[in-house]
């Protein structure tokens, strides 16, 4: 997961002091991007958030041993969700047939050139993952510029999509009405789009959009982490020991102002700009304020929580 200062260019490869290296509890490699002020994974950990987020709630348990499974992932980052299903769907006898969009290629390179991060996983993920790297499926630049290549060759045919790019409040270009509708476009009728975010706007636009959406438990349960992401799919999701329908209080807080959508009708808006749109139309709505009360509030929400 990464954006760093939600620019629209892609940065140098070199190292850059606002990137800085640090572990999680479980750990695991992570990054803290200083021009963004957040981390690129909750203080739990990065491998504890793959785990969590994203392979779980693919349920990969659904695809027959043989079968390719094809993933469109934006925001890469350091790379941990990448190799996460890498691993994954090795173990459960599946191919991967991957694409990825990221602006800067640090991240990725400072996590391979990690002992740690290389430790974390078997040789042949971390081969996989480096050819990857420096192959033309890892498409470098501006998201929204370049997601349309993808929808030229793989709309209607991805079983898997993970959008892991840095807070709605950070970078709101990523989460967009526009832009999440360009990637349910990817979606398989029975595929799946996961998030670790939370937040009323982007469930609130999924769910106009016309598909399913659920909760992601979290690891543990505990009455202080009511959310651990969502997951959205075209087709009516089964259940799952990592999903759950979405709660009364959740569906209440969808109707606040707090759902209202993040717009860039151009594609070309900065945070700024889609930031202040925004807040000028929660200020004219007529919609109540957005005040979210699960049963225990959650606590030390950050880039990972996604409630905002």
């Amino acid at each position: 997961m990464t954006w760093p200062a939600c620019a629209t260019e892609p940065a140098e490869t070199g190292p850059g002091p606002e990137l800085l290296p640090r572990l999680g509890r479980d750990g695991s490699f992570s990054l803290y991007s200083r021009g963004v002020g957040e981390g690129f994974h909750s203080a739990a950990g990065a491998l504890r958030e793959a785990q969590e987020k994203f392979v779980l709630p693919a349920a990969l348990e659904r695809f027959a041993p043989g079968r390719q499974l094809r993933v469109a992932e934006v925001a890469v980052g350091t790379g941990t969700n990448t190799a996460a299903l890498l691993a994954a769907t090795a173990a459960a006898g599946l191919e991967l047939d991957w694409w990825g969009l990221e602006l800067d290629r640090r991240p990725l390179a400072l996590a391979l050139a990690d002992a740690g991060f290389r430790a974390q996983w078997p040789a042949g993920v971390i081969r996989r993952l480096e050819q990857l790297s420096n192959g033309p499926r890892l498409r470098l630049g501006d998201a929204r510029r370049r997601l349309p290549e993808l929808l030229a060759t793989q709309a209607g045919c991805c079983d898997l999509v993970l959008l892991d790019a840095f807070s709605p409040s950070r970078c709101p270009q990523l989460w967009s009405r526009e832009f999440l509708e360009r990637l349910v476009r990817l979606l398989r009728p029975d595929g799946r789009l996961l998030t670790y975010s939370s937040a009323a706007a982007v469930r609130r636009c999924l769910l106009d959009l016309g598909v399913d959406v659920q909760a992601i438990r979290p690891f543990g349960g505990g009455s202080r982490r009511w959310s651990a992401g969502t997951v959205a799919s075209l087709s009516l999701l089964a259940p799952h020991p990592a999903l759950r329908p979405l709660e009364p209080f959740e569906r209440e807080h969808l109707a606040s102002r707090a759902g209202l959508p993040y717009r860039d009708p151009s594609g070309n808006a900065s945070a700024a700009e889609i930031l202040k749109r925004r807040r000028r139309e929660q200020e004219r709505s007529p919609a109540p304020p957005g005040r979210l009360r699960p049963p225990t509030e959650p606590s030390g929400l950050g880039h990972s929580e996604g409630h905002r």
